[in-house]
């Protein structure tokens, strides 16, 4: 396979929402105590999220501003990868998945106010379109953040996995989210396993679903456990 392996790791309301208000409510601490724990001993070269995800969880709404950067200039229109010295990167990745590039970072690597293991230190990649400002590059590379090209308008999943596998050496990825991304990898047949934490709650009418516009796929369940009132699945996918 030229693509890492991919698990997509969430918890889950009954009726499968992933986001909304329900995830912050004391019926859903044990849930989500219990993800962090699976995303710890999981062995991967590090997680996937969108970017609303990233920002609501590390950035904090941090906006550069752009105008202190020199564009990156596209040598004839050609997108060019940016990835540095690869003996000055970790081994565990934060692959934002930040389409027009509008995350803002005030570090190469993820640092969690809490040292969690699961996400502290990763060393954030992102993954762009073409309709990202010049001046943006220009910022990520003064912050030494690498960063792949994958699509125009909409993130090219395979494309995108192609190159975290062959130029970063990428084996195995968790996706977390949220539902727009989790779709983009559904619908690209890129998902190989999912993980799900299930709640003992039901969400919200608006809250967001697993995957959004998602396509027919079958799994098969591979193990099931139940932890202080939450279920824990694992589904492969059925080729």
């Amino acid at each position: 396979m030229n693509r890492p392996y991919i698990i997509c790791h969430m918890v889950t309301s009954i009726d499968g929402k992933v986001t909304g208000n329900f995830l912050s409510t004391p019926a859903c601490a044990e849930a989500c105590a219990i993800y962090y724990d699976i995303n710890r001993k999981l062995q991967s070269n590090g997680f996937i999220c969108g970017r609303v995800t990233m920002e609501g969880s590390f950035t904090g709404g941090y906006t550069p501003d752009l105008s202190q950067f020199t564009p990156v200039t596209r040598e004839n229109g050609t997108n060019k990868d940016f990835i540095p010295d690869k003996e000055h990167l970790t081994d565990f990745y934060a692959v934002a998945f930040d389409p027009k590039g509008k995350l803002g970072w005030k570090s190469n690597r993820i640092m969690d106010p809490d040292g969690d293991p699961g996400y502290d230190g990763a060393q954030i990649i992102e993954v762009l379109t073409e309709q990202v400002d010049d001046r943006y590059l220009g910022y990520l590379e003064s912050m030494g953040i690498p960063y792949l090209f994958a699509g125009k308008t909409e993130i090219d999943v395979s494309l995108a996995l192609r190159k975290l596998h062959t130029l970063v050496g990428c084996e195995t990825l968790l996706l977390e989210g949220g539902s727009i991304v989790n779709g983009y990898f559904q619908r690209a047949d890129a998902i190989d396993e999912l993980s799900l934490v299930i709640a003992p709650v039901i969400a919200d009418k608006d809250d967001k679903p697993l995957f959004t516009d998602s396509t027919a796929a079958d799994f098969e369940c591979i193990k099931t456990e139940f932890i202080n009132g939450n279920t824990v699945c694992r589904y492969k996918r059925k080729k």
